[in-house]
């Protein structure tokens, strides 16, 4: 735990203060006096030491916490690139519907017996078309499933960089 200039200083009021005491109320030796000092220079560059420990761990944890930005731009960045193919492939589904179209009203002038056909051809793509429509759904819920897990484990991975400082 890092100590603040402010907490040291009053250590140090505090040792001198009852340092004071002692001398005036025990007449020590001199080496007893030394010794002390000693010991309390001694405190004193630990406390310092620790303290730079401190920062240097500190500016660690900035860096990582750098990174972990950076992978979180990335992971943003391919997130728009999908969210851009997904908008490409509604485009697409777009211009097949009004193709679908044309064909429906081609399809009107034509004979009977040729309407029956074709109507078994349309009813053949509106499936496959809700088949695509339901992968699309299943595909999109996976995205919010892996984004959701994605964002739980850079959780777990910023809580764990936490407990491990």
């Amino acid at each position: 735990m890092a100590l603040a200039a402010q907490d040291i200083e009053q250590i140090e009021a505090i040792v001198l203060r009852v340092l004071a005491e002692r001398t005036e109320s025990k007449s020590g030796t001199v080496r007893y006096d030394l010794e002390l000092r000693e010991r309390f220079v001694r405190v004193e560059e630990e406390l310092k030491h620790q303290r730079e420990l401190m920062l240097e761990g500190f500016k660690q944890m900035e860096k990582r916490f750098e990174q972990v930005d950076k992978r979180f731009e990335q992971v943003d960045k391919r997130f728009e690139q999908v969210d851009k193919r997904f908008e490409q492939v509604d485009k697409r589904f777009e211009q097949v519907d009004k193709r679908f179209e044309q064909l429906d009203k081609r399809f009107e002038v034509m004979q009977l017996e040729m309407n029956k056909r074709f109507e078994q051809v349309d009813k053949r793509f509106e499936q496959q078309h809700h088949e695509i429509m339901v992968l699309h759904q299943e595909i999109k819920v996976l995205m919010r499933w892996g984004f959701g897990a994605l964002i739980g484990l850079s959780g777990l991975i910023v809580g764990l960089f936490r407990l491990m400082v």
